[in-house]
Parts: C-alpha cells; structure tokens; sequence
C-alpha cells in the first residue's frame, strides 16, 4: 500500500493544473485517449489539500480572552 502525503497530492495537483494552463488538456496515445479534469475542480481540490495542509501544520483559528481586571 502507497501512502501519498497531502503536500505530495498538492504537488500532483499544481502539475496537472500547470499541463491544462499551458494548453494540455487532452493527450491521444495511439487510439487510447485521456482527458484531464475540468481546472474547476483541481482549483477546489487544491484549495482543500491547502486547508488540510495548513490545519496539518499547526494553522487553524485560536481565541485570546483579555481580562481587565
């Protein structure tokens, strides 16, 4: 079994978005072809891996209570 990292699936994701911008969207190999993902859904996707990532590294929402006394 392969574990594929978060920051490794945003790598994998920022590749196949960076092939579709610069005009891959669609590769034909003999008489098989492939047809990458609509950039609508890498572009959301990607914003998850990026949540995910920063949660993963300590982000996230903190509260300070200020009490004057």
């Amino acid at each position: 079994m392969v574990i594929v990292t978060i920051q490794e699936q945003l790598d994998q994701i920022n590749q196949a978005i960076s092939a579709i911008e610069n005009g891959a969207q669609e590769y034909r190999i003999g008489s098989r072809s492939l047809r990458r993902p609509d950039l609508t859904i890498l572009y959301q996707e990607r914003r998850e891996l990026q949540r995910q990532l920063y949660e993963e590294n300590g982000g996230g929402v903190y509260v300070a209570v200020f009490d004057r006394r």
